[in-house]
């Protein structure tokens, strides 16, 4: 089976040595077999990544590419934006192979740092503006990057210290690339606007990683997804596909542009596979959003859960209505069917909703899907390759139609997270298939067979408004205040957040406040999204009887008044 998009001839890779030694430490491939049998199915091309830009350039130059509040590009103007910045990346001496920490918010300037960074054949590490030192020194340790990019100062915080703190501390991270006014440090305009000559084209080994996505972390400190050529060129063109996108479309980033979602599902890069324009905004409000849909006719577009319901909302105050919207990608948590119905009569009749995850796996509703199907399903699978296990607490599949926990591999699941072989022990089969930590069934009859659902957990995140927290990470930070005895993280529900973050703490002396709490975190360099909602100080937590933190009866006890 072929995916329906052209398989064209190869670049002409003229200039460089790539790195491949480096680079392919700690990376675990795709076994041969499969590889060859996605090659044969067409799904995998042998381009890459940066092709998505340089094909769009070709069929499509004088076409809008990338739009935010400031500027614009065609997708002409974004190519030679991205070959200039790629040699000015080359003359600061990074090198193809190496990595590069990119933290630069929704705007033009991110698609092209991310191009200009393909283009010259680094590997971008995809990190998200709400992290802080904890998360951006480990990502650095564990991808052995040369540099990062930052903003300089966005959302009321200023990257450049923190950017320059990480340096010092790291002989290995030699350029700290500022968006902005760069103090002391290197200025990305100075990069963009590099007279030298240009690259060649770099030579790149599709199987090896292009970039490299942060997961939502379940245990301990974010991982690093890799994700190669051949499976994220496939990713961007089978979503497009999937969500019947032509060049009469314009997409929305609403949400942080890093994340997969808004990325290539079909998000940035879906959207120039079919020459369609990319419309970027920080603020997600219904007010702005609404404005920037009608003035630019936004036809696609993804949101969490939370802020879709909140879009959907405003449609009963808001003076500008988003009647463009023809499609709109919903996920992050799993909606009940009464949420659903809400966002399909006031938002917009063509709602997808999607369970997926940075790690590969997508599952999504599709256009002209029947509603019972839209309003009681998490979707289906993107590939026809894709294949899924539902088992039990002993790793045995389950009865067809019962729940179990879900088993993935596929053309774009990665296969081990990069550097990570303790956790690529717990968190795959000794046949490839990633543990998601999901309970879902796997609907057998009538309209919604092959489709999803979600109906639990088994690794112990909490979904807030878009974002999986890890419990685990957020206790151990915790635990390290000396005024903190013991401490529990636990999902709460929320209307707006989907779920909130509860932080139940049993305190040596006085109780913190959650200000303080938060302060505390905030010195420590936790992400903003990974921070306590609430705080409940408790006299003990309650525990199983091997003596573990018993989480069910925590929260149940937490709500008992609510």
């Amino acid at each position: 089976m072929t995916t329906g998009f052209p398989i064209e001839d190869s670049h002409d890779l003229t200039n460089g040595d790539l790195t491949n030694g480096d680079l392919a430490h700690g990376f675990v491939p795709f076994p041969e077999d499969r590889a060859e049998a996605y090659r044969r199915a067409g799904y995998w091309t042998g381009r890459p990544l940066d092709s998505i830009l340089t094909d769009a350039a070709s069929r499509w130059p004088d076409k809008p590419a990338i739009i935010d509040a400031t500027r614009s590009y065609t997708f002409a103007e974004l190519d030679a934006a991205a070959d200039r910045a790629a040699a000015g990346l080359a003359d600061l001496g990074i090198r193809p192979g190496e990595r590069v920490l990119l933290q630069l918010p929704n705007s033009c300037q991110f698609a092209v740092a991310l191009f200009a960074l393909l283009r010259a054949g680094v590997v971008p590490v995809m990190c998200l503006t709400g992290h802080r030192t904890a998360e951006l020194g480990h990502f650095a340790d564990v991808s052995g990057a040369v540099a990062v990019i930052v903003p300089d100062r966005a959302g009321g915080f200023d990257y450049r210290d923190m950017a320059a703190s990480l340096a010092a501390q790291r002989p290995a991270l030699r350029h700290v690339i500022v968006d902005g006014e760069p103090g002391d440090q290197v200025s990305w305009q100075s990069i963009l606007d590099f007279a030298g000559p240009r690259l060649g084209r770099t030579p790149v080994d599709p199987s090896l990683p292009a970039l490299l996505l942060v997961s939502g972390g379940t245990t301990g400190l974010p991982k690093l997804i890799a994700r190669t050529h051949d499976d994220y060129v496939y990713n961007a063109h089978a979503c497009a596909q999937a969500c019947e996108m032509t060049g009469e479309d314009a997409y929305l980033v609403a949400l942080p542009a890093g994340h997969n979602f808004p990325l290539a599902c079909p998000g940035l890069l879906g959207s120039m596979t079919v020459g369609a324009p990319t419309v970027f905004t920080a603020d997600p409000s219904p007010e702005n959003a609404f404005a920037l849909i009608d003035k630019h006719r936004i036809t696609v577009t993804g949101l969490v859960n939370a802020l879709a319901k909140l879009w959907a909302q405003a449609c009963d105050w808001e003076p500008v209505l988003p009647t463009s919207l023809r499609f709109v990608q919903v996920g992050g948590s799993r909606m009940s069917p009464e949420e659903a119905r809400f966002i399909l009569d006031r938002l917009t009749p063509g709602m997808s909703q999607i369970f997926g995850m940075a790690e590969g796996m997508l599952n999504f509703t599709r256009p002209g899907d029947p509603e019972d199907v839209v309003v009681h399903t998490q979707g289906r699978p993107m590939s026809p390759h894709d294949e899924m296990r539902v088992v039990d607490e002993d790793g045995v599949e389950v009865a067809p139609g019962e729940e179990g926990e879900l088993l993935v591999r596929g053309p774009y699941t990665l296969n081990g997270y990069y550097r990570a072989d303790d956790a690529n022990a717990r968190s795959f089969t000794p046949d490839g298939f990633y543990r998601t930590g999901d309970r879902v069934r796997i609907f057998t009859d009538g309209p919604r067979a092959g489709y999803v659902e979600v109906t639990g957990r088994v690794k112990d995140v909490i979904h807030r408004g878009g974002e999986t927290v890890s419990a685990t990470d957020l206790e151990d930070h915790l635990h390290t205040h000396p005024s903190v005895y013991a401490a529990a993280a636990v999902a709460l529900p929320d209307e707006y957040l989907g779920e909130k973050i509860c932080a139940a703490v049993v305190f040596t002396g006085p109780p913190l406040t959650l200000a303080d709490l938060n302060a505390f975190l905030d010195e420590r360099g936790a992400s903003t999204h990974a921070r306590p909602d609430v705080l409940v100080p408790v006299p003990s937590l309650p525990t199983t009887a091997v003596g573990k933190v018993d989480k069910k009866a925590l929260v149940a006890q937490l709500t008992a008044n609510s």
